[in-house]
Order: structure tokens, then C-alpha cells, then sequence
């Protein structure tokens, strides 16, 4: 962070990190090393099989299973894992899954202080935060704890090999959104801009490759170690006005998390970029020259499913009020974030021009 007098702080939060195929054997080593006995495997559909396998390998060790985190982390979910954790008296939190999963082992371990192991199988990036977002009502709330990074994290590329290439894109995206908020951010430091500007150059390399060779592992492992760079990035810069407005909008209308963020990623870029310099170079050097913002709406739109807020459902009418909300909680921004200017962004993404 950069203090008034103009001095710049970078902090980094202290974790596990193993990474490589076939990583995810090493789960139950892992929590032996973390003195867990009773683990609670928290797990999404999606990644079932790597469950049962995983369940398999704790063996004695494994307490139980929660298979229904959800999107957006809802108190609601959460309240019903608690109980879960309480019948069956866990003294750790195991999370294999995309954002759903990481995001409800960190509201768990908020609530009870269990130690975390993430097991991450899309580039969410969320495992290697302090941050956690939860909603209830409608509202999404977002607040920002060392406590809530979890101790291990277990980067196998050989999960993603049965990500759909739409999930892939999407989630790639995501991950790009957090090295390029980084770039912009108000207390970006020298470190900050190193890993957003690699995580920039390793997405925007790796993805084209994995989609069109999904089988191709070297592909994935440097895309997911990009996504983990990514992830490091929101880790230690300030969140703007893309997450907000991914917050305000996925929490209030209940959307994809990771294809509300790639479409969202153009038209941020396209608003901000132009007021800031330093940020626009660094990627216009990744890109080759090209705008920035024009390369990834190439990749955004080419996703065989919702690009635009119409797409996903979201209310015309109710764009105004979204960008009002956003604006009415002022932040450090290159560019000022005005409701009237908000909604015109808003307008374009639901839109798609």
C-alpha cells in the first residue's frame, strides 16, 4: 500500500505453496502437517471425481463431505456447512474446487479460525487472498483478513485437464482481471507490477494455447502458475472498479462469477487504460503493441456462450442503479468513477459494443 507521505509498503502472507502434476497426492502429507485428524472436504460438483479420489486417500482422516458450496458464497450455505462441521466435530477444512468451494472454506475458517487447505481446480486465484466475499439478501460484502489466506495451497494442472474451454476461457479471464486491476491499483508497488505484468503475459500466451490443445499439460501448468501470479496481485493491491462492479452486479443478480468477469474485462480496460499510463505500457509490451482492451474483448466475445449483461439476464433498467451504488462508495481510481460515466460503461457491456 502507499502511505500519505508517499511511501509504498508491500506485504506478503504467509503460505504453502505446492505445485505440479500429480501435486494433489499429497493432500493427506499435507494435512498430517497441519496436525488436522478430522478433515471436512468441502468439494463442488464439478470435481467429484477428484473428490471421491481424494476421500479415498484421507482415509481415516477424513470427517466428512460438504458437496453444495455455491456461488457468491451465501450466508445462507454457509450456515448449513457450519453444522456440518459441528456434527462431525472438524479440526480443518480441506477445498477442492473453483471460487465456491475456496470461498466457503474461508468463510468456515472465519467462523470457527480451522486451518485451510486449497486445492484449487480453476484460476478462481481467490486461494491465495486475504479476501472473502459474502452475500446475503442481494448484497455482496467483501472484507480483507490475513486470517483467511489459507496455510496450503495445491496447484495440480492435471485438475484442469476437464475444465469445459468455455469454463477455461472464462476463468483465465478472471484471472487477467486481477493482474490488470493490480497495474492500475493505488498501491500497486514494484513487486505487484512484476507479478501482474508476468500473469498478464503467461494468460495471454498460455490460453490460446490450452484451447487449442486442451490435452497439452505444459500449456495449462504455465497457465495455472500465471492465474496463481494473478491471484498474488489481488492478494496485495487494492480491489477497483472491475471487482466492484462484479460484486455488486453477481451478488445482486446472482450471476456467473467467472463469465460476469470476462465480459465485464473489456469495457474496465477500455474506461480506465486511457488514464493510465504505466499500466497501458506494461500491457501494450505483453500484447505487442495492441490495445490492451482490444485484445482481450477478442478473447472475451469469443466465448460460445453469454458475453454481454444482456445475456445473462440482467435487468436493463436496473444498470443506473447499480452504477450508482458503485459510485457512491468513492475509491482511489486513474480515472474518477462517476455514476453518469458508470452507467455508459454498464450500458456497453449489457450491450456488447
Amino acid at each position: 500500500m502507499t502511505a500519505d507521505d508517499g511511501v509504498s509498503v508491500h506485504e506478503t502472507y504467509p503460505s504453502r505453496v505446492l505445485t505440479g502434476p500429480g501435486a494433489r497426492h499429497r493432500v493427506p502429507e499435507e494435512a498430517e502437517r497441519l496436525g488436522a485428524r478430522r478433515v471436512l472436504l468441502i468439494s463442488t460438483n464439478s470435481a467429484k471425481t477428484a473428490a471421491d479420489d481424494l476421500a479415498a486417500r484421507l482415509a481415516g482422516r477424513l470427517a466428512g463431505r460438504f458437496g453444495r458450496p455455491a456461488a457468491h458464497t451465501p450466508v445462507a450455505v454457509t450456515d448449513e456447512a457450519m453444522r456440518t462441521v459441528r456434527d462431525t466435530r472438524a479440526d480443518a477444512v480441506v477445498a477442492l474446487g473453483g471460487g465456491s468451494a475456496v470461498g466457503l472454506a474461508k468463510a468456515l475458517a472465519a467462523r470457527t479460525g480451522l486451518p485451510q487447505l486449497a486445492v484449487p481446480t480453476t484460476y478462481a486465484g481467490s486461494e491465495v487472498t486475504p479476501v472473502l466475499g459474502e452475500t446475503e439478501n442481494g448484497v455482496k460484502t467483501t472484507r480483507r483478513d490475513r486470517s483467511l489466506v489459507p496455510g496450503t495451497v495445491v496447484y495440480d494442472p492435471e485438475l484442469t485437464l476437464t475444465m469445459p474451454p468455455g469454463l477455461t476461457r472464462t476463468s483465465a479471464l478472471n484471472a487477467l482481471a486481477h493482474a490488470v486491476e493490480a497495474l492500475w491499483a493505488p498501491d500497486a508497488t514494484a513487486v505487484s507490477d512484476a507479478l501482474a505484468t508476468e500473469a498478464a503475459a503467461g494468460i495471454l500466451d498460455a490460453l490460446p494455447a490450452v484451447l487449442a490443445r486442451p490435452a497439452g499439460l505444459a500449456g495449462r501448468t504455465r497457465l495455472q502458475e500465471a492465474a496463481w501470479l494473478a491471484g498474488l496481485c489481488l492478494a496485495g493491491t487494492s480491489m477497483g472498479l472491475h471487482h466492484r462492479l462484479a460484486h455488486a452486479l453477481g451478488g445482486t443478480f446472482g450471476l456467473p462469477h467467472a463469465e460476469l468477469h470476462a465480459l465485464l474485462l473489456p469495457h474496465v480496460m477500455a474506461f480506465t487504460l486511457p488514464s493510465a499510463p504505466k499500466a497501458d505500457a506494461r500491457l501494450r509490451r505483453v500484447t505487442g503493441g495492441a490495445d490492451p482492451a482490444a485484445v482481450t474483448a477478442r478473447i472475451a466475445r469469443a466465448h460460445d456462450g453469454p458475453t454481454t449483461l444482456a445475456a445473462l439476464g440482467v435487468p436493463r433498467e436496473r444498470l443506473r442503479d447499480v452504477a450508482e451504488r458503485v459510485a457512491a462508495r468513492p475509491h482511489p481510481a486513474p480515472r474518477p468513477v462517476e455514476a453518469d460515466a458508470v452507467a455508459r460503461l454498464l450500458e456497453g457491456a449489457w450491450l456488447g459494443s
